[in-house]
């Protein structure tokens, strides 16, 4: 029977300022964090879930309980005759344990 890979282990390794690019600062954001403590973020494409969770704690000094990710699709736009597209991206919300807090600003 053959060995199975270990899908948390990869050979890439991101800087945690490497896999958090930006939070995700809206209005629906801000009611997500006040009412169920989840923050929403601009992550690397690469980066996984393991990654993500120890980025936020990390960069953050929180306690992470769950990590969700979403890949969003590039949206085509157009600019007079042209049309164009604006790039994929990978969106991460983050649970955090009840006692932490992330303050944006």
């Amino acid at each position: 029977m053959p060995k199975q890979k270990d899908r948390t282990q990869t050979k890439l390794k991101l800087e945690p300022y490497q896999v958090v690019l930006r939070p995700i600062v809206t209005e629906k954001g801000f009611h997500f964090a006040e009412k169920n403590n989840v923050y929403s973020f601009e992550v690397n494409p690469l980066a996984n879930k393991g990654m993500i969770r120890e980025a936020v704690e990390h960069l953050f000094d929180v306690k992470v309980l769950e990590v969700k990710v979403q890949n969003r699709q590039g949206k085509t736009r157009r600019m007079r005759h042209v049309t164009g597209k604006l790039k994929s991206w990978k969106k991460a919300m983050v649970k955090l344990h009840p006692d932490s807090r992330i303050n944006y600003f």
